[in-house]
This record gives C-alpha cells, structure tokens and sequence, in this order.
C-alpha cells in the first residue's frame, strides 16, 4: 500500500520528534512518502498530486485546517452528485487517515479517534493492518468542500477575530474564543437587521436570518472538552442539519448560546430556525457576509450554495 503523509510542522500539539515517530510507525505498515507544507493551501496541492499518482491513501498530521484542504485536494475533480440516489461512477480517489495535530481536532474526534496525536497514530496503525474503513458524506458550499461544519455570519467573524489574534502571536485556546466572541457581538457585529434569507426547493424562503450555522456531523466545535451542540442530531450519514437565529438580539442570541453549551443541548424558540437532514439549500445576503469553513475564514460572500454530499470519501478509522 502506497501512502503519503501530509504534515504541518505548525501543528499545535506535536514536535519534530513526534511527526518523526509518527512516519517511522507508519512505515512499518505503508510504504511512505512524507511532505511538510509551506502555505496556506500546499496541502491540497499534495493531495492532488497523490490522486493523480495513484496513492492508497493520504495521512494528515495537522489541525482541521489541513484536513480540509487536503479533502479538497483529493475531491477537486469529483463532479457534483445530482441528487440523494445518485449513482453515477465517480472517480477513485485515495482514503483519508487522519492523526490529530491541531488544538481542537472536530472532524478526527467526530470519527470517534482519540484527541491525543499518539493514541489517534495507533488507533490508525491497527486501521490500516484491518483494513478498516468507513465511507462518509460531505459538505458542499459553492465548489469548497466541508468535513464538519460552515459558518455564514457571528461564528465566522468571531473565527475572523481569533485567526487575526493568532497572526499576532496569541495561542489559540477556549478563552481565546469566548473572549473574542463576546468582543465581536458587543462592539463589532452589526446588529440592527437581519440579513440573510435560506431559500430550498419546496419550501417557502426563511428571511431575517442573522447567522447561520451549517453541520455535516456533531459537534460543531469544542470549547476544551465540551461539544458544543447547535445541531446534535447532524451525522456523517445523512445530509446537512442547520441552526439559524432570526435576528441577533441580545436576549435571544444569550439563550441560544446557553442551549448550544448545555448538556442536552437542544438549541429552541421563536428566535431559532432548525432544519435536519437537507440534501442541499442557498443562502443570500444583502451584503457580504463573513464566512467560514471547518473553522478557517475564507472572507466574505454575498451568495452561497449548499449540497449534501452522501458517501463521498473513505476514511481510515
């Protein structure tokens, strides 16, 4: 079995020597090609390149930023399914492994790996001695694939707000990401009206959308060790679940967060629009609005068009 693997050498939790124990364990079971990234964006040039080399499979050692470029490295020729029984023969591509090497890992912790890089590299070793494989669905906004989670609104600018701290030397931790959520309600958000309409066939338009959180599968993050739950019935194998708050109020936006953190999180009101198991929908803004996926800003957008992807890679797990 050929493999390559795709290592940022920023990834938060490992060091050189680990990324070096990880390709020697790997070795003993694939024969192995190892790469560093260097931009934003070489990931999913390697991924690429490993499709069109033939490869068996591409390991990502790095956080869900690497993941997702990779995914869209190894996708970026896979045509659009047009509809939820479609059939039609895709292309083959490599299976995805992926060690856990960022702060928060969703998509590795989603496919039920453990959070630790060294526990998650044996978890993968035994995999690939079974042949142990899972197929899963994806999202798909515009031409950019999802593995977990997009973003259009508050949660995408908050993402803003912490990749723009970490540009400054902050580390990315929990606190980092409440303290920039509660900066960029009160003295950044726009507020004052609803901008963002979710239009979907058959159904009549939602309008005096504030945010709009989209999931693949639960949790949509975590803060430290607590799933953070918008939508907890979201899952690999059905299609796109959606949380959206009508308007961003104080009262109400106070209370949705209050029941995305709890528990038994079951995020519900007036205020909250929850749709589950979505083959596909638009968004429209009245303006540009932030935009995130898998937890990496990607700018802002006027217009974006969601699919549900079902069945569209196999994963080592």
């Amino acid at each position: 079995m050929r493999a390559l693997l795709v290592v940022n050498p920023k990834a938060t939790t490992t060091s050189g020597r680990g990324q070096d124990v990880l390709a020697r364990a790997l070795r003993s079971e694939v024969d192995l090609e190892v790469e560093y990234t260097r931009r934003r964006g070489h990931a999913a040039e390697l991924a690429r390149r490993a499709v069109k080399d033939g490869l068996d499979v591409v390991v990502t050692l790095g956080g869900d930023g690497t993941v997702n470029e990779v995914v869209n490295g190894l996708l970026a020729d896979v045509p659009l399914a047009t509809g939820p029984d479609d059939d039609t023969a895709r292309p083959a591509v490599p299976m995805l492994a992926v060690v856990p090497g960022g702060s928060t890992n969703v998509f590795a912790r989603a496919l039920g790996l453990p959070g630790d890089w060294a526990d998650g590299t044996g978890v993968i070793l035994e995999a690939l001695r079974e042949g142990r494989t899972r197929s899963i669905g994806l999202g798909r906004v515009n031409e950019r694939w999802f593995t977990f989670c997009a973003g259009f609104g508050l949660d995408a600018e908050v993402i803003r707000r912490v990749e723009r701290a970490r540009v400054r030397g902050r580390v990315s931790t929990p606190g980092l990401y409440l303290r920039s959520a509660v900066a960029q309600y009160f003295a950044a958000s726009d507020r004052r009206g609803p901008l963002i309409s979710l239009e979907r066939d058959g159904a009549e338009a939602e309008h005096g959308l504030g945010t709009v959180i989209v999931q693949n599968t639960a949790p949509w993050t975590y803060l430290g060790n607590r799933p953070v739950n918008p939508n907890p019935d979201a899952s690999f194998d059905l299609g796109l679940d959606v949380l959206a708050t009508r308007g961003q109020g104080l009262p109400s936006t106070v209370r949705t967060a209050a029941q995305m953190l709890s528990r038994q999180a079951d995020p519900h009101g007036r205020r909250v629009l929850r749709l589950h198991d979505l083959d596909g929908f638009a968004l429209r803004a009245q303006r540009p609005v932030a935009f995130q996926v898998d937890g990496d800003y990607l700018g802002e957008r006027e217009h974006l068009r969601f699919r549900a992807e079902p069945q569209a890679l196999r994963v080592v797990c």
